[in-house]
């Protein structure tokens, strides 16, 4: 058998495999739409009925009226949008000191608190209840939104792993012309890590969007619950009454935010990729 033929049964191969695991990823999505464009009886029917025959978005526009889902959109896009945008500039910063700057215990500081990434988050969660209890933030956004402005570990240990593959002699040589650490840092370094920084923004957004466990420790107020704790609230509400396409629209709808942020930064996530492999 030829070279040409082998390679292009492992190509087949290698599609169709990919294809049934594309089925297997986008099927429960297209059934959660399908669902909230379905009556109650058309849930539970068998065979399943994927294209319903009388399709109804009236559950989307019920959902803002059984609960507090545009608050719970809010305060989701304010610890969100603030925690990514602050704690990426932050996370930024540190990666390139770690990387790039010339300082006693560097590395140490560096392993020190890289390795706090293996304490588990339940053995902080009571200790930093009673922090925050302390000083009055509980039932409020601060507890969500505070600490991550600091960085984030992952993000600062991706991006310097990057930041190490760019040559020092880019750093000395702008130190030569005379800019700042910080201006080599916004004029040089940030242009060139931005996919990577891309990349990583939108998988802390994506986890920070679906956090469920910090919001339920903290929020008690409907009107200050994020939106994953709307949703449960529905699920637990409306579970009992079988209105499965009413959670369904709900969860659309929190799922639609996710869909934008990645449409929007997918290019700079195939450059990361792309330039990751390229310098691997």
């Amino acid at each position: 058998m030829s070279e040409k033929k082998k390679n292009k049964i492992t190509n087949i191969f290698v599609f169709v495999f990919l294809s049934f695991g594309a089925i297997f990823m986008v099927a429960p999505l297209l059934w959660m739409f399908s669902t909230s464009l379905k009556s109650k009886e058309d849930v539970f029917a068998l065979p399943p009925v994927w294209i319903p025959k009388d399709i109804s978005f009236a559950k989307y526009f019920e959902i803002w009226d059984m609960g507090p889902l545009l608050s719970g959109i809010c305060n989701s896009l304010i610890v969100a949008l603030s925690v990514t945008i602050v704690g990426t500039f932050t996370s930024s910063l540190a990666a390139f000191a770690f990387a790039k700057l010339r300082f006693n215990g560097k590395n140490k500081i560096f392993l020190m608190l890289f390795a706090s990434v293996m304490i588990p988050y339940p053995v902080l969660m009571i200790p930093q209840f009673i922090m925050f209890s302390s000083i009055g933030w509980v039932d409020s956004l601060l507890p969500l939104i505070i600490p991550g402005l600091f960085g984030n570990l992952f993000m600062i240990f991706f991006l310097r792993q990057f930041l190490n593959s760019i040559p020092n002699s880019i750093i000395e040589a702008a130190k030569i012309d005379g800019c700042s650490y910080f201006q080599i840092f916004y004029k040089i370094i940030f242009p060139l890590i931005k996919p990577a920084v891309a990349a990583q923004l939108i998988l802390w957004f994506m986890g920070i969007w679906n956090d469920y466990l910090g919001p339920i420790l903290y929020l008690n107020s409907p009107e200050k619950q994020t939106l994953q704790l709307v949703i449960a609230n529905f699920n637990a509400s409306y579970a009992i009454q079988s209105d499965y396409p009413l959670i369904m629209a709900a969860s659309v709808v929190a799922l639609l935010p996710m869909l934008i942020v990645f449409i929007i930064f997918q290019k700079q996530i195939i450059e990361s990729i792309a330039i990751s492999g390229v310098k691997g």
